[in-house]
């Protein structure tokens, strides 16, 4: 069950750091030489999902790709924290049995 958690968590962390990037890139949109932020996953032994942090090879805009990136961190984050949930509700129960 710790695993479950586990990962439901570093999914919840990237979605964070993916929704922060694109946010950082749209509020720097139109700034001379300003590198997009990049989110890079991977996955994670033995499971999960770990993200790191990039820049943009060359200066440029993209709103779109960065409100999708927004929206898809939003749908990961509520995703994963169904889980977590979901997750914490069934170890709580299988205590309460074993109390």
């Amino acid at each position: 069950m710790t695993s479950l958690l586990s990962t439901s968590l570093s999914g919840i962390n990237a979605a964070q750091l993916s929704m922060s990037a694109s946010a950082a890139n749209i509020s720097n949109e139109g700034v001379d030489g300003y590198r997009r932020e990049q989110v890079r996953l991977s996955a994670a032994e033995p499971a999960g999902v770990t993200a790191t942090l990039g820049q943009a090879a060359s200066p440029g805009e993209d709103l779109v790709a960065d409100v999708v990136g927004l929206l898809q961190g939003k749908n990961a984050m509520l995703a994963n924290l169904a889980v977590f949930k979901s997750g914490a509700r069934t170890m709580g129960s299988v205590l309460d049995i074993l109390a």
